[in-house]
């Protein structure tokens, strides 16, 4: 089912950049914010609080043929790689981690990339990271 909201020009412009920004559409940047806005708090008083594996994404890499795991902690954007030879490395962010990839399997090559579009989400969707982007 279709319903359409209506929403003034100054934020369908937000909504139209946020979802060039993420590669998806401005339905579904919306439907991203309401699911985030439905989300209970973290963590409550006396409730347990959240382990590292609650919120990971698991996310890879393709490069030069070969495929690079990890697992990406919204909370400090931090990109632990759990798969090839750089498994066991831990980056600040998803650029510095995609910097790596590229510098490990060509290194002639200059590294800079946007880890944000070269990490994937490792589920039915393979969408760029950036469509989880908290900030």
């Amino acid at each position: 089912m279709t319903e359409t909201i209506e929403v003034d020009s100054q934020t369908y412009s937000s909504l139209e950049f946020a979802a060039r920004m993420s590669g998806c559409t401005a339905g579904e940047v919306v439907a991203r914010l309401v699911a985030q806005a439905s989300m209970p708090p973290p963590t409550t008083v006396g409730a347990p609080e959240r382990s590292d594996a609650d919120v990971a994404v698991a996310v890879y890499a393709d490069y030069e043929g070969h495929r690079t795991q990890g697992r990406y902690d919204p909370r400090t954007t931090r990109i632990d790689i759990t798969s090839g030879p750089l498994s066991g490395r831990s980056f600040k962010t998803p650029t510095g981690a995609a910097r790596a990839v590229v510098a490990h399997y060509k290194p002639g090559v200059n590294p800079n990339r946007n880890g944000w579009e070269f990490w994937r989400l490792d589920d039915e969707t393979g969408r760029a990271l950036a469509g989880v982007r908290l900030t």
